[in-house]
């Protein structure tokens, strides 16, 4: 079968490799449809992958399909149904995982397609646990955004900072995956949501999402513009996945007792901060990767329920470099897909 594997840093080919084994016990083979494209494949794309790993390596962290098989004891699952996967090989007997923490995995065996074999190939044999059922009406398009794009800003904004209807919201990059996706979440249950972009074009694309306030930060200090249309006050929350660029204005824009979640430092992993500033304005700072399997159910019935991820582009799995290429260069709104 086919397969798109890493070789190198920068080395994308697309491949063949022998197929899956068949599922075992409580196991699923799953025939991949569509792959969602994140910054963790343009991270492993440039040879960040921060931990040892084995190449070449298949890519793809971020998937949906159909069953095509069912090992023993498997039970909710039919051949045929579309399912979107967990990219993380959680253990499933750790107290984290038992408790539906499935992010804090004390045992994980690794990242799909970032340390481990991802999902950019036409088979995966994988455990049912990690298979996620996506309900009548999505697409495998949009089924493929449940796993990051929409579960990482629902594990975010509702796990992780307690948004709640009628707050204030700053939601960086705005045009990015996740960017577009806190958007809708938030202006879904009555937020007011700020939101920086870097063009105008992908500003007015924000406004029609939903955005209440739009800051073109190559041109404006955003954290100037938040402050002056709150007069002064602040945000509630903010959503972060910058990191150094923005770190600290981002503090500059939370109110007294503001909470701002982190799941992402794209333009650095340094930052520098003043702790007088953290105590006195009693700032709550979360950091949160990935999400739990539960939150992926939620996200497709968020989906189900008619609010559709922004998709940028969908491309076949060949032109998987050149949807890495337009992440890099921010040329993107929305998600890039390809398909199988």
């Amino acid at each position: 079968m086919q397969a798109l594997q890493i070789f190198g840093d920068r080395d994308l080919r697309l491949t063949e490799v022998a197929p899956p084994p068949p599922p075992g016990p409580g196991e699923v083979q799953v025939r991949v449809r569509a792959v969602g494209l994140n910054f963790i494949d343009v991270w492993g794309f440039r040879g960040m992958a921060f931990a040892k790993r084995k190449l070449p390596l298949t890519v793809g962290a971020e998937a949906a399909g159909e069953v095509a098989a069912l090992g023993e004891g498997v039970e909710g699952l039919a051949v045929g149904d579309p399912v979107a996967l967990y990219g993380a090989m959680t253990c499933g007997r750790c107290r984290a995982c038992r408790e539906g923490r499935d992010n804090l995995c004390e045992e994980v065996g690794g990242v799909m397609g970032f340390h481990i074999d991802g999902f950019a190939r036409e088979r995966v044999t994988m455990p049912a646990r990690l298979v996620v059922r996506v309900p009548a009406g999505v697409a495998p398009e949009q089924a493929a955004c449940a796993p990051v794009a929409f579960g990482t800003v629902q594990h975010m904004l509702f796990d992780n900072a307690r948004l709640e209807p009628g707050e204030t919201v700053l939601v960086h990059a705005g045009g990015s995956g996740i960017g577009t996706t806190a958007i809708k979440m938030a202006k879904a249950i009555g937020c007011t949501v700020f939101t920086t972009v870097g063009d105008d074009a992908k500003g007015e694309k924000a406004r029609q999402l939903g955005a209440d306030h739009v800051i073109n930060y190559r041109t404006e200090r955003f954290e100037g513009e938040v402050r002056r249309l709150t007069k002064r006050r602040g945000v509630d929350v903010v959503f972060e996945h910058v990191g150094a660029e923005t770190w600290n204005g981002s503090l500059l824009c939370l109110k007294r007792g503001g909470r701002l979640v982190t799941c992402g430092s794209t333009s650095g992993v340094s930052a520098t901060m003043n702790l007088m500033q953290l105590f006195q304005q009693q700032y709550r700072i979360t950091g949160s990767f990935g999400c739990r399997i539960e939150n992926i159910r939620q996200s497709l019935d968020k989906m189900a329920a008619g609010m559709s991820p922004v998709i940028d582009t969908v491309l076949p799995l060949h032109a998987f470099a050149e949807g890495l290429a337009r992440l890099e260069s921010r040329q993107v709104f929305g998600k890039i897909i390809a398909t199988l």
